[in-house]
């Protein structure tokens, strides 16, 4: 019984030996063969490049007229005509509304007849100096007619006269300059006080779109740089411009305004809102494509990779245009990079890359 007990012991010690060689077996298999038995990720790639990236500065405005200028009613009276309606084209100069001109006419007519007065008061006072006139001594005569003329009233009637004559002119209101008109607050009939505003007219032979960007970004730009415009008319269709001004003062914002000029379009209308995007190049720029960055705990990563694994780089980002994003560090030129699939993928994780 004794040797039956032994015998049974040494079995049980034999089995429990010979499983655990199996499990050390099972613990020591290399992970290169359980790397195999995953199937790889298909991915897109690309190559980091050392070139010309164009850094792109977006912002929103307001357009503007490149001219607007109030047409004025100099004098009191009432309005007798009004010869635009708003949204009408005017060349510059043109007769746009009329006062009642009676009372002007009248003060013109009276200046003339006063001049005409004067001169014959002074022509009188001059025959007294016959002698003198008829002689060679032009600047005793020159003394002596200025006198005549001033004691008869001339110097003072001309006066009169031109004061009349713009008076008289100011009956009628001409455009300012060429454009459209808006705004228009009068109609005929209408009495209106000195100075009052008939209308605006907007020169828009070109338009100003008037933005503002950071201040960390205007050292990259410049007036005459290049700018894309488009309306959020139609936001499809890019209108090209230039920047012609930048103005010395940063805001409480901490932004600066940046003028954009562009050419005239039958589209556009002041007031109307519209995106610039401003390009500014940097040159030798280390550039992969904006699907190649991804972020893992708030941090940078891209993925290269190397004998078909993936590599996990913690990178420095710089400047991004929106297609591409220009890395200052952590990542080799010309290393070929992962652009797709990598959201969720892991470092040295099995990939293959998909032919186009």
């Amino acid at each position: 019984m004794k040797k039956s007990t032994l015998l049974l012991f040494g079995v049980l010690i034999t089995l429990f030996s010979a499983c655990q060689e199996d499990k050390e077996k099972v613990e020591e298999a290399p992970t290169e063969s359980f790397r195999n038995e995953v199937a790889a990720t298909e991915v897109n790639v690309a190559t980091a490049e050392r070139k010309s990236f164009d850094y792109l500065i977006q912002a929103t405005g307001k357009l503007e007229a490149g001219a607007e200028v109030l047409a004025v009613i100099e004098q009191a009276g009432y309005l007798l005509e009004v010869n635009v309606r708003e949204g009408q084209y005017v060349k510059k100069g043109d007769i746009i509304a009329k006062l009642d001109p009676t009372e002007p006419e009248f003060r013109l007519e009276k200046a003339k007849i006063s001049l005409r007065n004067a001169n014959a008061e002074y022509e009188s006072a001059k025959m007294g100096y016959e002698t003198l006139f008829s002689s060679d001594n032009s600047e005793q005569k020159d003394v002596v007619d200025e006198q005549l003329k001033a004691k008869s009233g001339v110097f003072l009637a001309e006066v009169e006269l031109r004061e009349a004559q713009m008076s008289f002119d100011r009956s009628v209101v001409k455009a300012p300059i060429s454009g459209q008109v808006a705004d228009l607050k009068f109609k005929a009939g209408s009495l209106v006080s000195a100075n009052a505003e008939l209308c605006q007219v907007l020169g828009t032979s070109e338009f100003i779109l008037k933005v503002k960007v950071l201040e960390s970004d205007i050292s990259l730009i410049s007036i005459n740089q290049k700018a894309e415009v488009y309306p959020i008319s139609n936001t499809q269709t890019a209108l090209h411009g230039k920047v012609t001004g930048i103005n010395p003062r940063v805001d409480e914002s901490g932004l600066v305004q940046v003028s954009i000029t562009l050419a005239a379009n039958k589209a556009l209308l002041p007031g109307m809102n519209a995106r610039a995007i401003i390009r500014a190049p940097q040159n030798n720029s280390l550039v992969v494509p904006k699907d190649a960055l991804v972020y893992r705990s708030g941090r940078a990563v891209v993925f290269s990779i190397e004998n078909k694994e993936s590599k996990w780089n913690y990178v420095e980002v710089g400047k991004d245009n929106g297609e591409e994003v220009e890395i200052l560090d952590g990542l080799e030129e010309n290393s070929t990079v992962i652009t797709s699939n990598n959201l969720q993928l892991a470092h040295q994780a099995p990939v293959q890359i998909i032919k186009e």
